[in-house]
Order: structure tokens, then sequence, then C-alpha cells
């Protein structure tokens, strides 16, 4: 058996026998000519055998470095869309970064008072009715309550703001016998009225919610004139609980 004497590998210059180079994977004998057939030298332009302009055909290492190749353009076109949700996520990401703006930052109620700390919970709870946020209401009125049950000192204003915490979570008779507490502790307190305007409303008892407006109007001159700090804080609900009374009284009238 005869046996082949190594050459150096056309691509690489390694020496070695074969077909192809154990070092860089090359053809030894180069491709066939497309043309004619002939064995072409790896770096052959033309093939010797009849001209025919070939190139220089890919070596294994060319060949080798395709998937590289293309390796790396997925990877180019893969940092490129990460690259474009970062950016898209970067403004929101920095509008909450800052940890002095007190519209994000959750407050630190533990600090509080018993009664800051149910003044708050019960705004959170009131604001996040009105914009129709079930779920925060949900989560927020119990604690609010518990911050109710923990006051020291429990005036018309905070029996008010419980009652109204009571309507939304449907617990109307808590609600009436806190209006019943603050007429009863201060006759002729607005808020007991609207307490039970409120209820009536909730119930769609119509008779009881004329009862307080009725109430609420035969005592609100002689109230506003007392100067209580409750009904400047709650102008608002004062003002369009009145409107409402007016107008439902103007209604009784027109129909005696």
């Amino acid at each position: 058996m005869t046996s082949t004497a190594p050459s150096p590998c056309p691509a690489c210059g390694v020496p070695g026998a074969g077909k192809f180079c154990v070092n860089c994977g090359a053809p030894r004998a180069g491709a066939p000519c497309p043309s004619c057939g002939a064995p072409l030298s790896p770096v052959a332009r033309f093939c010797s055998g009849c001209g025919h302009a070939v190139g220089s055909p890919p070596s294994a290492l060319s060949r080798d470095r395709t998937p590289w190749l293309v390796a790396g353009a997925a990877l180019v076109g893969l940092l490129a869309v990460l690259l474009v949700m970062l950016s898209r996520e970067s403004p929101t990401a920095t509008a909450a970064a800052p940890a002095d703006a007190p519209a994000e930052a959750p407050p630190d109620i533990s600090n509080m008072s018993p009664q800051e700390r149910f003044n708050r919970l019960y705004n959170r709870v009131m604001q996040a009715a009105q914009s129709g946020d079930e779920a925060t209401v949900t989560r927020f009125t119990p604690m609010a309550l518990m911050a109710y049950a923990q006051l020291d000192t429990i005036d018309a204003d905070a029996r008010y703001h419980a009652a109204l915490l009571k309507v939304h979570t449907g617990d109307v008779e808590a609600s009436r016998a806190l209006a019943d507490t603050i007429l009863t502790k201060n006759p002729g307190h607005l808020f007991g009225y609207i307490i039970q305007g409120t209820v009536a409303r909730f119930q769609k008892d119509a008779k009881a919610l004329d009862r307080a407006y009725d109430g609420f109007l035969k005592h609100y001159d002689q109230e506003m004139k007392a100067g209580r700090p409750e009904y400047q804080e709650h102008r608002t609900s004062l003002d369009s609980f009145r409107k409402a009374a007016l107008e439902a009284g103007g209604g009784r009238a027109a129909g005696s």
C-alpha cells in the first residue's frame, strides 16, 4: 500500500494528506470546475483546463464563518429590538424614578396620628370611588374603618366620614345609625341629614329622602351661622345637597 506524502495546505500552509486539511478543512485537490470538471486550486480564479472564470472558490474556513456571520446578524437584530423596547419604556421608568414625587410615592401612614391616618385613608377611598376604582375602594375601606375605630376622640366630622365609608361597603344600617348619633349629639347638624339622604338614595327611598331634605333646609341657615369648621371643609357637599333639596322642595310645592 502506498502512502501519500504530506503536502502543505493550499489555504493555510499546514502540512498534511488526504482530501481535506486537518487544520482548516480546506479541500486539498480543489473543487471541480463547473465548466469542464477539472480540479481547481483553492485559490484559482480561472480553470487551468478550460480557462473558465471561477473566482476564488470558498474554502472550508470561509464556509465555517457563515454560521458565525448569520449568528452575528441575528444578534445585531436582537440588540436593535431590545434598544427600541428600552427606549419606549424609558419615559415611564424615568417618570417613576424620582423618589421625591409625592403623587407617586405611597404615603407612610405608620408614623401618623390616628386622626391623620383616618383622614388620609378616607380621602384615598373617596377619590377612588369618584373615579370608579372599585378595587381601591374595596382594599382601603377596611383600613380606613380600622383607623376610625382607633380614634381617641370621635366628632361629627369623623362620624360623617365613617358613615360615607360604610355606605360604599353597603352597610347602610351602620350609616343610618351614625347619622342618628350625629343628630343626637349635635341637634340640627347638617351632616346627619346628608347621611340620611345618602342612605335614602342608596335604598331608593323617596319618602326618607324628602325627610332628609326637609330637615337639612330647616336647619341650614342656623347651622351655617354657627361657623362649624367641618362645614368649611365640606362646603361643596353642603352646597350640592342644598341645591338638590331646593329642587326637590320646588317640585313638591308645584305638585301640591
